[in-house]
């Protein structure tokens, strides 16, 4: 899902991967006229390449400027893949400044098939779950300006997501969630492998769905017992009925450890469905 930690906020404690104008994003309905929330911001979904654009941009102040990723780019300033163009991104704009704020990008079954899979299977095999793909989106590359790390922020964001899941009628969400390598200043393995240690025991998914990662995180070799909390998203997505799909992957452009993880639309638990229209 590749996003940065946020604190702990609202009514979902704990939440959160030219040149020219024209359409992005792929045949499923995202189009829906922008939304004014309280809180003096506006949801969209994008339309065209300048405000892709500004969600990348937003993309690489939070992951290069502020997690240090090492970004691959084809624009200076911008965090540009090769699912971008595939992909319909989601943006939360200040009603005031227009500033892009938030944004999140999901890559439908159909536009994953054209592109040739999914950000998630560069980093997992994920051949069990291919009895869903057909109903499964991928979301990713999801962050939120530091000024603007609050709740509506992130009911907003989520509300867009899960309407666009039932009018679409999608009913699993997949993603990479992110575990900086810090402890105490220092990078470290051990950070990741103690959370790994603590969702295992409590959050696995059924084992149909284990998946494996393309470049493991060698847990087993690794101080596991450090009493450290799981990142504030990851947190957010356990409470919202996510499962965690199988050991973490090793990002060494992120200098983070990913863990896999599934959320299905059944599964989100009916105290946080009021909170989403549709769900």
């Amino acid at each position: 899902m590749k996003e940065i930690p946020t604190p702990t906020i609202s009514l979902l404690p704990a939440l959160l991967p030219r040149g020219g104008s024209h359409p992005v994003g792929g045949t499923t309905s995202s189009q829906q006229p922008a939304k004014v929330e309280r809180g003096g911001i506006r949801v969209s979904w994008a339309k065209h390449e300048d405000e892709v654009r500004e969600a990348q941009q937003l993309r690489y102040s939070v992951f290069a400027g502020e997690m240090g990723a090492q970004l691959t780019t084809t624009l200076p300033g911008h965090d540009i893949d090769l699912f971008d163009d595939y992909c319909e991104h989601l943006l939360v704009r200040d009603e005031l400044s227009n500033q892009v704020i938030g944004t999140y990008r999901v890559l439908t079954p159909a536009q994953a098939q054209r592109a040739g899979g999914t950000y998630s299977d560069t980093e997992f095999d994920l051949t069990r779950l291919r009895s869903i793909r057909e109903r499964m989106v991928e979301l990713g590359r999801s962050c939120m300006h530091p000024d603007h790390r609050h709740g509506g922020v992130v009911l907003a964001l989520w509300g867009a997501l899960f309407e666009f899941m039932t009018r679409n009628q999608l009913d699993t969400m997949i993603g990479c969630a992110s575990i900086p390598m810090l402890h105490n200043g220092m990078v470290s393995g051990d950070v990741a492998a103690s959370i790994w240690s603590q969702v295992s025991r409590t959050h696995m998914a059924s084992i149909e769905y284990h998946v494996r990662p393309r470049l493991p995180l060698p847990v087993e070799q690794l101080n596991s017992q450090l009493n450290v909390e799981p990142p504030a998203l990851i947190k957010g997505y356990l409470r919202l009925g996510a499962k965690v799909l199988g050991a973490p992957a090793w990002d060494p452009d992120f200098n983070s450890a990913d863990l896999p993880m599934m959320m299905r639309m059944d599964d989100v638990p009916a105290r946080y469905r009021k909170h989403f229209n549709g769900v």
